[in-house]
């Protein structure tokens, strides 16, 4: 089983990430510090989008995977609602072309 280690303090990522954009090379930062190059990515990464999406470090791990799993849903419930605004589009434009005359 691959090791983990504990999630570092926010503080201590906010330092490696101005230390990066202090010219910083983050490969000499990870050797220096103790951690992973790509963990420095990552907080580069979410440094750069903003904390909007960011998941909030409150979050047990089943919440957090709820959340995507939710997020997914939202995406796809958001597809599904424009298909049938597109189609309820087309029917109306085209109702007239479509249906049947009445047996009366």
């Amino acid at each position: 089983m691959p090791k983990t280690h504990p999630p570092y303090a926010p503080e201590f990522r906010q330092q490696i990430v101005e230390l990066v954009k202090a010219g910083r090379n983050p490969a000499e930062l990870a050797k220096e510090f103790g951690c992973h190059v790509t963990s420095i990515s990552n907080w580069i990464s979410r440094a750069t989008v903003g904390p909007a999406r960011e998941t909030p470090a409150a979050l047990s791990q089943a919440e957090r995977e709820e959340l995507i799993a939710l997020r997914r849903k939202l995406r796809q419930v958001e597809m599904e609602r424009d298909i049938l605004a597109k189609a309820t589009a087309w029917f109306a434009h085209n109702g007239d072309k479509t249906s049947t005359p009445s047996t009366r």
